[in-house]
């Protein structure tokens, strides 16, 4: 599932393979610790390739540690449509700040003599039928936006690995579109790297082979083995070229050091990083604060704090899918704050609980897989109730015996009344509590997909009476079918979830209401949850879960200097954004976010951040949205216009413009110089900008060229390059960004070339898409 096999008559070890984007998974979905970063959107909100390059090198770090060569990371795909599921996993709507992220983020993962594999090549924009959707894309677009990344970190980033996606573009799908992959990716790009299918992405041996996908996960049984040796021997493949494949992956056993003989690319790894440091300052550098009347943060001088919102408490920090790791503690941000703010009382309330599933039940639990008979084919030691096994069983696990998986252990109530518990998993379940029976049923899965399925299965809850102090045994027992285990993507998963007692909704919005009129200050937690936004599917709407939008109301009707804290991957509607004073995006924040949190909110760090996509005020605003493939196709018949370069051709603005982000300081563009470059570099620009408030601070100086002659088949402006400068009070900083010389290039279809296109451009220096500060003209 997670590796290719060695062969040890020519010196090659087995090559290990693990998600993902935040932290190095391993090969098993739960219980092997990793550390979880910030998700790639927040590291894009950081605008700091240098913070990418370091998070890649504690990555590499972490893959060394677990066994790991390849990591099945980043994800480059662009937000072409804020309904995407999985933009938490990508980084941006814009190609460039996309491009030198990721390129960043690879260095680093590949300065450790670990591997990348940039993904999902190409056009896997959505979720929506992905394993089978033509999107229909008009080559202009497809070279200026979604391959523009690919190529920036293949020529930048010098990726060793690529992984194709599960769609097809323009009819032909792209495990098996010899077009992109040999032609543009190697043939024009010079990739030299290996090509790995996404998961059951391959399903034609020839088909793959010349279409240039050299792996094809996962095994053991795939369409190459067996099937690629007749190909050869019945004429259909040429032995040359399977030659070329082979050559690439002991290529890339060599890179990583799985090949004896050959020296690995790395002899000395970097120095080791603290993972729980980096992660807190990462996600502070990604928090971006997006409103802020009246200075309200960082909060001063005051002596009550009023919290609500379930997330307060029990934080969402990473998105769902490949992109997840089991980290053994998180911990409350409600608590970090009240750490933070010695001597002011920190009330809280939940307000509302707008989770589906609910979280594990915490301690010691046991799971043990059992034969038909009821013996025990293996036991493990579980720090949470859940099971996960996905892709591959665990050693002593027989596929053709298991008959059930039991997960046992005991809870013991810190209050009384009626406790929630939740069965989600597929298959069929028999829950007891000291030996009596609350469930026993079946549950089916409501989506084909079997990663959907697995990050938001269907649930059934029950509710059980408890005392405070007495603790009850747990016992939920999962019947395994046999088409669960039978094919090549085995999956037994199941989580006996839990949640205390709670009021009624209404009940606690009043209460959380009545909590902010009486303090100096109120702190909303909202989020998206797992059955929103996750692989797999996409989103239906940008509407808060639940009713965590009155929680805001509420709130905010009782207390005027209310915060906002929003816990989302990707943009959500905020029809209370006019009513609160301060509003802090804060992404999937990872392990850390609850210090970092504090931090930012008490002033010790700055909220770095500045949007990488633009946040609409409703979706319906939105000039491109669409995710539901009809008839199969996707057509992206926007063309080039996506993100913040359709949002400037509308009538509407957005709530919060691309690259948009506020600090604790206030900044001055002074002056601006724009100087001939060389090669593929257009121009030099210098910017020098003064920090004009009383505390340090950094700045995101953004640069955007604006042809003079204005241009329908053009966006209005696009963005050229950045930088980040920090400066002390009053002091002044200079950045210098390098705009590249394809930043006055289109593609000329007729031509199937690049085409500079002269004339004069202004160059504009500024804070966000529509704060643009000052200005100089260059002549292409």
């Amino acid at each position: 599932m997670w590796s290719l096999p060695g062969v040890a008559e020519v010196g090659l070890a087995p090559i290990v393979m693990s998600d993902g984007p935040i932290g190095v998974r391993g090969r098993e979905w739960t219980g092997d610790a990793a550390i979880a970063l910030p998700s790639p959107t927040a590291q894009a909100a950081s605008w700091d390739p240098a913070l990418a390059e370091e998070s890649g090198r504690l990555l590499a770090q972490e893959a060394r540690r677990k066994g790991v060569h390849v990591l099945l990371a980043p994800t480059v795909n662009l937000h072409r449509s804020p309904l995407g599921g999985r933009h938490f996993e990508g980084f941006s709507e814009d190609p460039l700040l996309t491009g030198e992220m990721a390129a960043a983020f690879v260095r680093g993962v590949q300065s450790g003599g670990v591997a990348t594999t940039v993904k999902h090549f190409v056009a896997n924009d959505s979720e929506t039928d992905r394993m089978s959707v033509d999107v229909v894309v008009g080559e202009r677009a497809l070279r200026e936006l979604y391959l523009a990344p690919f190529e920036a970190v293949v020529k930048k980033g010098g990726a060793w690995g690529v992984m194709s996606a599960y769609n097809a573009v323009n009819g032909l799908s792209m495990t098996e579109n010899s077009g992109l992959q040999n032609g543009v990716l190697r043939g024009e790009w010079g990739f030299d790297g290996f090509v790995v299918s996404d998961w059951t992405a391959s399903r034609d041996t020839v088909g793959s082979v010349s279409g240039g996908t050299d792996v094809a996960m996962p095994g053991p049984v795939t369409v190459y083995g067996e099937h690629l040796a007749a190909a050869v021997r019945d004429g259909r493949v040429e032995e040359s070229v399977v030659d070329d494949l082979v050559r690439r992956v002991l290529r890339l056993a060599a890179r990583v050091g799985a090949l004896e003989g050959a020296p690995a690319a790395v002899a000395q790894f970097p120095a080791e990083i603290d993972g729980a440091a980096h992660a807190r300052v990462v996600a502070a550098r990604s928090f971006v604060l997006a409103r802020n009347e009246g200075d309200l943060l960082p909060l001063a001088g005051v002596r009550s704090v009023a919290v609500s919102g379930m997330a307060a408490s029990e934080p969402r920090v990473m998105g769902g899918g490949s992109a997840q790791v089991f980290v053994p503690h998180v911990a409350s941000p409600l608590e970090a704050l009240r750490e933070a703010l010695p001597g002011v009382e920190v009330s809280y309330e939940v307000g509302t609980d707008a989770r589906t599933q609910l979280p594990p039940v915490p301690g010691e639990f046991r799971s043990l897989a059992r034969d038909r008979e009821g013996a025990v084919l293996r036991e493990d030691t579980l720090v949470e109730s859940r099971v996960g096994w996905m892709g591959e069983l665990p050693e002593g696990v027989d596929p053709e015996r298991l008959a059930s998986v039991e997960l046992t252990g005991s809870f013991t109530p810190e209050v009384s009344g009626d406790h929630r518990f939740a069965v989600a998993g597929i298959g069929r379940f028999t829950l007891t509590l000291d030996g009596a029976s609350v469930f026993d049923g079946a549950l089916v899965p409501g989506s084909p997909d079997p990663v959907a399925a697995f990050i938001d299965p269907p649930s059934m809850r029950v509710t059980v009476p408890l005392t405070a102090g007495v603790p009850v045994s747990l016992v939920l027992t999962a019947g395994i079918a046999p088409e669960q285990v039978s094919g090549p993507l085995k999956l037994v998963f199941f989580t006996l979830g839990h949640t205390g007692p709670r009021h009624d909704d209404e009940t606690g919005i009043d209460r959380a209401a009545r909590a902010a009129g009486e303090a100096d200050v109120a702190v909303v937690f909202v989020n998206t949850t797992e059955s929103v936004e996750s692989e797999g599917f996409d989103r239906k709407s940008l509407v808060l879960p639940g009713r965590q939008d009155d929680l805001v109301a509420r709130v905010a009707a009782a207390n005027e200097r209310t915060v906002v804290v929003m816990t989302a991957g990707a943009p959500v509607e905020m029809p209370w954004v006019e009513d609160v004073s301060a509003v802090l995006l804060t992404w999937f924040g990872g392990q850390e976010f609850a210090g970092a949190l504090a931090d930012v909110l008490t002033g010790a760090a700055e909220p770095g951040g500045r949007l990488p996509t633009t946040w609409p005020v409703r979706l319906a605003d939105a000039p491109v949205s669409e995710v539901v493939p009809s008839g199969g196709k996707l057509v992206y018949d926007e063309g080039v216009f996506i993100g913040y370069r359709a949002w400037e051709r509308g009538e509407t603005a957005p709530a919060f413009w691309f690259g948009h982000g506020l600090g604790y300081t206030d900044w001055s563009y002074d002056d601006v110089a724009a100087e001939a470059g060389g090669g593929e570099v257009l121009a030099t620009v210098r910017v020098h900008v003064a920090n004009a408030g009383d505390r340090a601070g950094r700045e995101v100086v953004q640069v955007y060229l604006e042809p003079v002659d204005a241009d329908a088949e053009r966006p209005a402006r696009w963005l050229a390059g950045f930088a980040s400068v920090a400066a002390g009070a009053g002091d002044v900083a200079e950045a210098v960004v390098e705009v590249p010389k394809r930043a006055v290039q289109v593609w000329d279809e007729g031509a199937g070339d690049w085409r500079t296109v002269g004339g004069s451009y202004v160059v504009h220096a500024g804070r966000s898409v529509a704060d643009l500060r000052i200005s100089a003209v260059v002549e292409v």
